[in-house]
């Protein structure tokens, strides 16, 4: 497996500044496709099930619509797949990446692929304990991504795609905490990470820069994404772009299964497909399926310089 052959993802997340990394290799004598992923809830595939952590999916109606499972929670933070799910079908991909903490995952996985992911992880060790920045924070945690990109070069990643932070100040978590009308976003918010992003992606061109042509980083520009699909929630098919599909819009934000019937679902919507939001901090499978193809096959306004497959595809 070449240096050539290797892309590292590294979407940061839509809640919580978290670290995210898918990396594919091209290896037609083993698989078609091999993905490694590390990050947060956004991509988390089961991790937290095995450690102590309030932050879990363990329980219905988690994984409602996630059809391997049958519909059993997977320990995904979502009613279905999840963005580095469909990124990695839309490159090919045949298979999941099994849980690293997974009793059954084997050895033998690390050829296929092997999910690292944990909600409420991220690039400081306290991470999870803010929820967002400090305005203050910005220096330190641009140099600490530097220093863990510089490292995933040094251990042979060519092809990297970091993903900014999406509108935080849009989810409803943040919007029910600062009482904020229908279709209104946290602007306080939503400026430390558009100016975060930014820091980014001056970071990425740097080291593009000093790099050399055999290595590349692509900033994928989520926050444009996702304000699109809140902006325009009826073109993309959504009904509801503003409150969780499952759990309360109020405090304790919850979203779990109530009594013992098999369908019930605290405050579970009707259709799960027309709702942007399915808990109070993640998307929707019908979201995250718009996102992965726009971080696919976008144009440079969502991917720089070059898009997801065109990437996977580069020699």
């Amino acid at each position: 497996m070449g240096n050539s052959d290797k892309i590292i993802f590294k979407p940061f997340s839509l809640l919580i500044p978290v670290l995210v990394s898918l990396q594919l290799h091209a290896v037609p004598s083993l698989s078609n496709f091999t993905t490694f992923v590390f990050g947060d809830s956004l991509v988390d595939a089961g991790n937290n099930d095995y450690i102590f952590t309030l932050s879990k999916a363990d329980s219905p109606p988690y994984g409602i619509d996630f059809k391997p499972s049958g519909g059993l929670p997977t320990g995904r933070f979502t009613n279905g797949r999840t963005i580095a799910d469909i990124v990695g079908e839309s490159l090919g991909a045949k298979s999941y990446p099994p849980p690293y903490l997974a009793p059954n995952t084997e050895a033998e996985a690390i050829v296929k692929g092997i999910n690292y992911a944990s909600g409420a992880s991220g690039i400081m060790d306290k991470t999870g304990f803010f929820f967002v920045l400090p305005t203050t924070f910005l220096d330190f945690m641009i140099s600490n991504l530097t220093l863990q990109l510089e490292r995933l070069h040094e251990m042979g990643a060519r092809k990297l795609i970091v993903v900014g932070v999406g509108p935080l100040g849009c989810i409803p978590f943040v919007r029910a905490l600062n009482l904020l009308p229908s279709g209104k976003c946290s602007s306080t918010v939503n400026a430390l990470i558009r100016a975060y992003n930014q820091r980014l992606k001056e970071l990425l061109s740097r080291l593009n820069q000093e790099m050399g042509p055999d290595t590349i980083f692509v900033f994928a520009n989520s926050y444009d994404v996702f304000t699109d699909i809140l902006a325009n929630y009826r073109r993309f098919g959504f009904e509801n772009a503003d409150e969780p599909c499952c759990g309360g819009y109020f405090q304790p934000f919850v979203c779990f299964k109530s009594g013992n019937e098999s369908t019930s679902a605290s405050a579970l919507c009707d259709d799960r497909s027309k709702y942007v939001f399915w808990d109070a901090y993640h998307p929707t499978e019908a979201a995250n399926v718009i996102i992965a193809k726009q971080l696919v096959d976008g144009d440079e306004s969502v991917s720089f310089p070059i898009n997801i497959r065109k990437l996977y595809n580069y020699n």
